[in-house]
């Protein structure tokens, strides 16, 4: 059956003016997820914006696969120096017991994860950057220019996974 869930997740503390890094969310994202296809469990499965699959990375003897997963929806906003995100990872879902661990499956994971990935611009030295947080790091967690050591921006809560239908 498809199922699908929610994530979000905000930052705050952008710079402006001088200090403006141009930090924008990219279109791909690592969740947990169970896979039916190698049907193990808390699998992290890894999703790009506009591709029609997903892969699993998969610990058995296959190694990674594709998988039914898409990037759904994709909204990013900024307000107020607050950049924030909402994505929708719609995905195909049945019962199963892990091969490994003889465990049943369960729509949303039993251990919700999720790693975003930023990127940035660094007008003093006129190079891009890339960064990621996760939803397991200890908060509050600052983002900082690689090029010129400047904040960026601050993950002050985690990103969530819900599961909506």
């Amino acid at each position: 059956m498809l199922r699908s869930i929610e994530v979000t997740a905000e930052l705050v503390g952008l710079s402006r003016g001088d200090g403006f890094h141009n930090v924008h969310w990219q279109g791909r994202l690592a969740v947990h997820l169970d896979c039916f296809i190698c049907e193990r469990t808390d699998r992290t499965t890894f999703l790009e914006r506009a591709e029609e699959r997903a892969v699993c990375s998969s610990d058995d003897q296959r190694g990674k696969h594709f998988t039914a997963a898409r990037i759904a929806a994709f909204d990013s906003t900024i307000e107020d120096e607050r950049l924030r995100l909402r994505a929708i990872i719609d995905f195909w879902w049945t019962p199963f017991r892990d091969s490994k661990h003889d465990r049943p499956s369960i729509a949303l994971t039993r251990a919700p994860w999720v790693r975003l990935h930023l990127g940035s611009y660094c007008g003093e030295h006129g190079e891009s950057g890339e960064t990621s947080i996760q939803s397991n790091m200890v908060r509050p967690v600052g983002l900082g220019c690689r090029h010129c050591d400047a904040m960026m921006a601050t993950s002050v809560e985690a990103p969530t996974v819900r599961l909506l239908h």
